[in-house]
């Protein structure tokens, strides 16, 4: 959606496990979203340490490669603020004890640190556009927190 200096912006480095990595690039060299990776300098792929929790992960809660190696990472780093936004993704980093942040919650921090002046058209775009699920409910919340 045209957003994403405002990783770096809002958290400096941002470390994906090699895992998503690959995931992202799945797409193909001339993709945009691989382009776009391969030239991010604030980007760091990281490999997890620990595949046979990855494994118990996906099997036993259910979670994508992704999600499960996500989760693996923030615990290994003892990461502040993994980004998820698969529901079941969220719910077991939290039982794991992360204290997680998704795009949404990206976006309410952009604004409270003005590196955004409007929220609704970035979830319009992410609704629109990448087939963003946000609740009717929800979607009031985050303009209401905005103060749109």
């Amino acid at each position: 959606m045209g957003q994403i200096d405002l990783l770096p912006q809002l958290f400096g480095t941002v470390i994906i496990p090699a895992a998503v990595y690959q995931e992202l690039l799945a797409n193909g060299k001339n993709h945009p979203v691989t382009q776009t990776l391969q030239s991010l300098e604030w980007l760091e792929i990281r490999s997890i340490s620990d595949q046979g929790r990855v494994d118990a992960l996906e099997r036993d809660r259910n979670l994508d490669p992704g999600e499960a190696n996500a989760i693996v990472l923030a615990l290994e780093l003892q990461a502040t603020q993994p980004l998820i936004d698969e529901r079941l993704g969220r719910l077991e980093a939290k039982r794991q004890g992360l204290r997680v942040t998704g795009i949404l919650g990206v976006l309410l921090a952009a604004k409270r640190q003005t590196l955004l002046s409007e929220i609704r058209p970035v979830m319009n775009a992410l609704i629109q556009q990448a087939n963003f699920r946000i609740s009717p409910q929800l979607y009031r919340e985050v303009l209401q927190l905005a103060g749109e």
